[in-house]
């Protein structure tokens, strides 16, 4: 996938890229494959904001995903790749032998016509998906499941991968895009490659206007709030924040500080911390 730059004709188009999206063959979604999806973010029924810095923005639709993959054993053929609103990567919509059509996370290399399969007999190719006890050492996974028969929660984003880097009894050790290893149960499942949409990181926004679009708001800095309302507010002209470190609106630690529970059951399966 290509980046497009603009001349720059007005400020904003100066720094602007766009996507050329190139891997997009399909641009109307699938209509039983879509529902609503109500808004949640800015003021409540009084009218008052409780939750900051979002509100606005286009209408979307949402995208039913199917992150489990249970249909084993039955060949699927890829109808097109479509944009999705709601995350960063591609989606996939395909079409099983039945007649069923679902979408999928589309990885790299997977175009239109291609053949995806979920079970123990599939082959290693992108977008096939299978318990993770039956994938080799060494390949790159995404979509992983954290318990059997849950549905992919990790690694989903756009050009994010994990690489499965050994096999040990029930579990298995997985090498997550932060860099943390973990133990993930060698029964749950994973889909084979990198997701695709690579350059997505690369996007330049370039004005305001398209924040707005995406229903953000503007953040405005506490340092140049009164005491009143922040508690980083207050001095004359730039003053330091006056704390021992950087706090929240409510007078929480904030930046740096860790927040994971230290007696949080899955602790017990992070075998090395992120970097």
């Amino acid at each position: 996938m290509g980046m497009k730059h603009f001349n720059p004709t007005t400020p904003s188009l100066r720094n602007m890229t766009v996507s050329t999206f190139d891997e997009i063959t399909k641009k109307t979604p699938e209509k039983s494959l879509l529902t609503t999806k109500k808004k949640h973010s800015g003021r409540n029924s009084y009218g008052r904001i409780t939750v900051r810095h979002q509100g606005g923005g286009n209408r979307q639709k949402y995208r039913i995903v199917d992150f489990k993959r249970r249909k084993d054993d039955m060949v699927a053929t890829v109808i097109g790749i479509e944009y999705d609103p709601n995350r960063s990567a591609n989606i996939a919509l395909i079409e099983y032998e039945d007649g069923e059509r679902a979408y999928i996370l589309a990885p790299i290399g997977l175009t239109d016509g291609n053949k995806v399969v979920s079970g123990e007999k599939a082959d290693i190719k992108p977008g096939n998906c299978m318990k993770i006890e039956n994938i080799p050492v060494g390949t790159m996974i995404h979509n992983i499941e954290l318990n059997p028969g849950q549905g992919g929660k990790l690694v989903r984003a756009a050009g994010q991968e994990a690489q499965l880097m050994a096999k040990e009894g029930k579990y298995a050790h997985v090498r997550l895009p932060s860099g943390e290893m973990r133990l993930v149960m060698a029964r749950c499942r994973a889909t084979i490659g990198t997701i695709g949409n690579s350059d997505h990181e690369n996007v330049k926004i370039g004005k305001a206007g398209k924040t707005r679009h995406m229903g953000i708001r503007p953040t405005v800095r506490g340092s140049v709030m009164n005491p009143c309302d922040h508690p980083h507010g207050g001095g004359e002209g730039r003053a330091p924040v006056g704390h021992s470190g950087p706090m929240t609106p409510w007078g929480k630690p904030a930046l740096g500080y860790k927040t994971r529970k230290r007696n949080k059951q899955s602790n017990k399966f992070i075998v090395k911390r992120r970097k």
